[in-house]
Order: structure tokens, then C-alpha cells, then sequence
């Protein structure tokens, strides 16, 4: 398979061709994929920021943001710039060291987690062979900093956020992690360059949102759960818990908090988009492109076609189920503590691991289809 242009290598090929060392050309690489996934990440979340503002006033016949800048596009940074002068308030009894350290916790993992997401043809900022194993990794750290957020506040209120948190990522973490078994054992791979690769043989007939659609539903299920939106929001759910693990926080460390669930949410988007829907795969096959212009599949004209539609097609995918999530955090009612970890043990944990057990036999009876 094609394994992608793996943009560490080339650019330290670009270095060593001017005479620097590879070492040297290494350590001047190590600041450049957090600077890209930063601005990656930034430039989504006051996208999506305005786009919830905007979907919300709609869905409750609302205006919206409408006075900074046009149709009010400027109103996320206004947004931002206020958190960022605000003061940062300590509570008096509240243990500093964890109170400052859990917000970090929080962001810096799902920061790193966009790391192994191919944004379009063949264009990842690192090419981890591990990149599936590696974010469910990532993903776990997370909910260790809400604990220690409402844990450090020293406010019930917090605590039993933090409390929720984490029982609730504990909970929907295994039915996410056999979910995304089941992708991997029909790509004999964890590399999600492969399982994109994978899925672009035919156009949308052979994106895995076909062949896995339970799984396809389980996992967007759970990524909501652990992005903790509604109906599944009841680490911070205003009405019980005023802002559960949040509600000592203020200025900048408040607004990590807010950073970090927005880049999950779509961050899991664009995994939803790159296992079950194609990733930058086209619905319609490159080679009727090819075909229509009387171009060869290798000419430069093509290459540029399908890179740029790859990159479009990458974010419209991703954007679609923000749209979704949106839709359903100002359309559905919340879920109680229970009901939520009765839906993650009782239901989305057999049904994910059946849905396993059911790939693994499609696997051997009918290899051609499901990747044998």
C-alpha cells in the first residue's frame, strides 16, 4: 500500500540537501508538527465555535452573532481575547499544582492525537505506523485531568464532575476501542494512511460505513460521550453541578478547557471521517476523472485534482458530523447519570464486541470484502 508522504522526511531531506546534518535537521523538524496541529486546531475550533453559534440561533429562531465582523465570524476571537485578559483566579484552598496542571492535561493529549490524521491525499504531519493504538492511548489520558481538575478545586461541585468524567470515559473507552478493533482487523493495519488507502479502491461503495455499520454508530456514540456533548454532557450538566469540573476556573485555564473539548469534537470527527467514511476519498473513483479529461492517472494535472478535492473532501466530511453533533446538543434532551452508564456497560459493550466477534467470522468466511 501507499504508505503517504510523510512531511518529517521530506522536509528533512529538503535540510540535508543544503548540508546540514541529519541530526541537526531533526531537531529543527521537532517544533514544526505541534506549530501546524496548533494552527490546525485553532483555525477548527473558532470555525466550529461560530458555526454552533450560528445553528443555535437558528434552531431557536435566533439571529446570532451578527455585529463582530461579517455575519459575525469575528465574535470566536472576541471570545478568546476575553477569556485571555481575564484574571486567573486560585481558590484559596484549592491544591494550585493540580489545579493548574489539569487543564494541560486535558488539551495537550488531544492536541498530540491530531498528529496521525491525514488531512487529505497522502498528507499527514507523521506517518506512525501505530497511529489507532497511539490515539486510543492519547484519548485515555484525558479524563485523568478532569478528575484531577475537580479533585484540586476543592468544591463538591467539581468533584463530582470530575467523578462523572471520569466514570463516563471509563465507561464508553472500551465499546469506542472494539469498535475501531474491528476497522483494523479488516485493514491489517493500524496506520490509518492504510485504512484510508483501504477504503478508496471504489468510491464511496467501498468506504467502510457499508461494511461496518454498527460500528460505524457505536463509535460515533461514544466519540460524542467522550467529547461529553449533549444528551451526553453530565460532567457539566448546568442545571446539577452549576459547571461541574469547570466551575472554579477562569480566564485562560477555563478557556483550555473549552479549547480542548471543541478540538476533540472535531478531531473525533475527522476519525469518524478517515475509518467508515473514506477519509479524502472521493465518492466517485479517481479514474473516471481520468477518463472524462483523457488525462493518465499519473500526470500533474490529475495529482493536483485529487489532492485539492482530497483536502476538500477531508473537511466537508468532518464538518457534516459537527454539523450533526451541533444539531443534536440543541435538539435533544440530557440523559441521567445512570441511563448513560447503563447505555455504555448494558448495550454499546456487547454490541461492540459482537459486532467484533461477527467481522472477525465475516473475515474468514468472505476475505475478498472484508479484507482477508
Amino acid at each position: 500500500m501507499n504508505n503517504g508522504l510523510d512531511l518529517e522526511y521530506s522536509f528533512n531531506e529538503a535540510l540535508k540537501a543544503v548540508g546540514l546534518s541529519s541530526e541537526l535537521a531533526h531537531i529543527i523538524w521537532l517544533p514544526f508538527p505541534m506549530l501546524l496541529v496548533l494552527v490546525a486546531a485553532v483555525v477548527g475550533v473558532l470555525v466550529t465555535v461560530w458555526l454552533e453559534r450560528k445553528i443555535s440561533a437558528a434552531a431557536q429562531q435566533r439571529i446570532g452573532p451578527e455585529y463582530a465582523g461579517a455575519l459575525g465570524v469575528l465574535q470566536p476571537i472576541a471570545d478568546g481575547l476575553k477569556l485571555l485578559v481575564k484574571e486567573d483566579i486560585i481558590p484559596a484552598k484549592a491544591d494550585s499544582i493540580l489545579f493548574t496542571a489539569g487543564p494541560i492535561l486535558v488539551l495537550v493529549p488531544v492536541i498530540l492525537s491530531w498528529l496521525i490524521v491525514p488531512f487529505g491525499q497522502n498528507l499527514l504531519i507523521s506517518n506512525v505506523g501505530i497511529g489507532i493504538f497511539l490515539w486510543i492511548a492519547l484519548s485515555s489520558i484525558q479524563p485523568i485531568g478532569l478528575l484531577m481538575s475537580g479533585y484540586a478545586s476543592n468544591n463538591k461541585y467539581s468533584l463530582l464532575g470530575g467523578l462523572r468524567a471520569a466514570a463516563q470515559s471509563i465507561s464508553y473507552e472500551i465499546p469506542l476501542a472494539l469498535s475501531v478493533l474491528a476497522v483494523v482487523m479488516m485493514t491489517n493495519s493500524l496506520s490509518t494512511i492504510d485504512i484510508v488507502n483501504q477504503q478508496n479502491t471504489a468510491g464511496i461503495i467501498s468506504w467502510n460505513v457499508w461494511r461496518q455499520p454498527i460500528g460505524f454508530i457505536i463509535f460515533w456514540i461514544c466519540a460524542l460521550a467522550e467529547c461529553e456533548r449533549l444528551p451526553f454532557d453530565l460532567p457539566e450538566a448546568e442545571e446539577e453541578l452549576v459547571a461541574g469540573y469547570q466551575t472554579e476556573y477562569a480566564g485562560m485555564k477555563f478557556a483550555l478547557f473549552y479549547l480542548g473539548s471543541y478540538i476533540n469534537l472535531i478531531l473525533s470527527a475527522l476519525l469518524v471521517s478517515v475509518l467508515y467514511l473514506g477519509g479524502w476519498g472521493f465518492p466517485i473513483p479517481v479514474e473516471i476523472f481520468s477518463s472524462i479529461l483523457h488525462l493518465p492517472l499519473n500526470s500533474p494535472a490529475i495529482q493536483v485534482i485529487t489532492a485539492t478535492l482530497g483536502i476538500v473532501m477531508t473537511i466537508l466530511k468532518a464538518y457534516l458530523l459537527v454539523f450533526i453533533a451541533i444539531l443534536l446538543r440543541w435538539t435533544t434532551p440530557r440523559v441521567r447519570i445512570d441511563q448513560l452508564l447503563d447505555l455504555g456497560w448494558k448495550f454499546l459493550l456487547p454490541i461492540s464486541l459482537a459486532n467484533l466477534l461477527l467481522t472477525a467470522a465475516l473475515k474468514l468466511a468472505l476475505p475478498k470484502f472484508f479484507g482477508g
